[in-house]
């Protein structure tokens, strides 16, 4: 699960609060559902720099809940090297990291996400396809993108999901998984943004049942619970 703790803090919403009342809700969520989760905090790109390290410092406080870092928001004119040193920090804490990159900035910050900010995952990532040696690069290293359809054409980033680029990002060999961005906001849960893809891209059984392969193989479960399921 993504949060966004800059969104409440920056308002007066004290840290523990907001990773508190996520966490119960989480609890809950297992108690009565089943369903286990992480947390992975996301710093505002758009936000300065030295506020993601101060979240951060709040954050390892809870580091027993944490999976990874991101980075997310508005992404153009705020590339991934901005924050390099946070990232390199994060990582030294034994936390993984992600980062949306590509969505409606360039293929180059695919490329810094990958470089600068050691990410084990891309989030959208839709614009490498302009960079035919980044995908090359990527595909051999079986890089996860979290490719999240429906936000996608709320945002414009395409004007009909016809036209999206999963199954050309697929035939690439890029290891594409399909997700849910802030499902609530942007319309669709889980199931809606397969639904809508395998419509509109006229997409068969067993290309579906490769993205879920993928989305198994780009989590962040141990090698033990990945074989079970």
């Amino acid at each position: 699960i993504f949060f966004d703790p800059q969104a409440h803090t920056s308002r007066g919403v004290p840290f523990a609060s907001v990773i508190e009342g996520i966490c119960r809700g989480l609890r809950e969520g297992e108690r009565v559902l089943g369903l286990s989760s992480r947390l992975i905090l996301c710093f505002l790109r758009d936000r300065p720099v030295a506020e993601a390290e101060e979240i951060l410092d709040r954050a390892l406080v809870y580091r027993h809940r944490l999976a990874a870092v991101g980075l997310d928001s508005a992404e153009a004119g705020h590339p991934p090297v901005k924050f390099a040193q946070v990232f390199a920090r994060a990582r030294r804490q034994g936390l993984r990291t992600v980062a949306h990159a590509g969505e409606e900035g360039p293929a180059d910050y695919v490329r810094q996400a990958v470089e600068m900010l050691g990410v084990s995952r891309i989030d959208h990532g839709n614009h490498v396809l302009d960079d035919a040696e980044l995908v090359r690069q990527l595909a051999r290293a079986r890089m996860p993108f979290t490719v999240c359809p429906l936000s996608n054409l709320r945002l414009g980033i395409v004007e009909d999901m016809a036209e999206h680029p999963l199954a050309e990002m697929l035939e690439a060999g890029l290891s594409v998984t399909v997700n849910s961005d802030d499902p609530a906001y942007f319309g669709g849960y889980l199931n809606e943004n397969y639904a809508a893809l395998a419509v509109a891209l006229g997409l068969d059984q067993e290309t579906l049942r490769t993205l879920a392969r993928n989305s198994f193989a780009a989590s962040f479960l141990d090698q033990q619970a990945k074989r079970a399921f």
